[in-house]
Order: C-alpha cells, then sequence, then structure tokens
C-alpha cells in the first residue's frame, strides 16, 4: 500500500507557510514505512531539530482504481479517520531551497500517524476535524474549506498512480501547524469523537 498526500489543500494554512495558494493538488508520497498505528508514541528522528505536526483527514481506498471519474469517486472509499502528516520542517526548507524533492523531510519512518478509521458521512464537504495539543486546541478544521475536495482529489490523483485496496489519501492540513517537543501529547477529534491520541517522544 501507498500514502498519498496532498499538500496546500487550505487557503490559511498555504498562507501561513508563506506558499501560494495552488491551482492543482499538490501530491507527495509517503512509504508504507511511515505508518504509525494504534496511539503509539512517536520518537523524533535523529535527522532533525523541527519537527511539526499537521493534522488531516485521511480516506482509505477499498478498490483498485485508475483515472476515476470524479463522480464515481466516491464509490472508491467507505471509511475515514485522522492523520497526522509529522514534518522535519528544517530539513524540508533546506530541500525546498536547493529545489530537491520533500521525501526526506516528509516519509521518513512512522511519520504518518494515523487513527482507526470510521464510516465515512453522506455529505464529505461537512466533516469537522480538531487537533489539541497538551489539551489545548491549536488546529480546527472544516473540509467545506478545502480548495480540492475529497472526490476531486481522487480523481486527480488516479490519473497519475493507480489507487489500490487499502492506500490512504492525506487530503490536507488547516492552519495552525507548529513545532512538537519531547513531553507533548496530542489528542485529535473527528466530528467530536476523540480518535487519536499521539505522545512525543
Amino acid at each position: 500500500m501507498k500514502i498519498v498526500c496532498i499538500g496546500r489543500n487550505y487557503a490559511d494554512h498555504a498562507k501561513e507557510m508563506g506558499n501560494k495558494v495552488p491551482d492543482e493538488p499538490v501530491v507527495f508520497i509517503k512509504p508504507d514505512s511511515a505508518l504509525l498505528r494504534n496511539n503509539n508514541p512517536f520518537y523524533v528522528p535523529a535527522f532533525t531539530n523541527e519537527v511539526h505536526y499537521e493534522l488531516e483527514l485521511v480516506v482509505r481506498i477499498d478498490k483498485n482504481g485508475k483515472s476515476i471519474p470524479k463522480q464515481f469517486a466516491k464509490d472508491y472509499y467507505s471509511s475515514m479517520a485522522l492523520g497526522i502528516d509529522f514534518t522535519a520542517r528544517d530539513l524540508q526548507q533546506k530541500l525546498k531551497e536547493k529545489g530537491l524533492p520533500w521525501e526526506k523531510a516528509k516519509g521518513f519512518d512512522y511519520s504518518a500517524c494515523i487513527s482507526p478509521f470510521v464510516p465515512v458521512v453522506k455529505n464529505m464537504q461537512d466533516v469537522n476535524f480538531e487537533m489539541h495539543k497538551n489539551g489545548s486546541p491549536v488546529q480546527v478544521g472544516h473540509t467545506a474549506d478545502m480548495i480540492h475536495e475529497v472526490d476531486e482529489i481522487i480523481a486527480y490523483v488516479s490519473q497519475y498512480f493507480m489507487l489500490k485496496t487499502g492506500d490512504y489519501i492525506f487530503t490536507g492540513t488547516p492552519a495552525g501547524v507548529g513545532p512538537v517537543s519531547v513531553g507533548d501529547l496530542f489528542e485529535g477529534y473527528l466530528q467530536g469523537e476523540k480518535l487519536l491520541s499521539c505522545a512525543i517522544k
């Protein structure tokens, strides 16, 4: 399986990072070794001094699909979760300055924290989610604010990469990203239900 991630999919987040709002989805991929499951702790890797959290809505692909029309995209997923895209921001900045790919900063081991999955709602443009850091909210998202909605993402990505059963799609993060520190506790809520808990070690 693979983890397909969408960058800069919320205008406020793009602005807070000093990036332009993209016309097309910004796509990158994490390997399956990036998965961090079962509310296990996240250990800050030795190669970075600045890891940031990015909370995202995640959907799981149910069947193989290639060049999926947007109107049929809803038939390719039935469950959703919360994920944290952990990013080595200092390393990412160095790579961007050199015009190099981001994979080392985004796809390292255990950089994709994932909650248990729950059934999707009928209107995927009306999903609320939020992140608490040490008990205080730091990110609040709503899928209505996405630049590219879930079905559009699936249609776009499947033009370039065949989507396979079990693939995950991280759909982008809202504003409010920031650094993690050893001892922090991150908790994610989807539609008011706590699904995710991740301690930083």
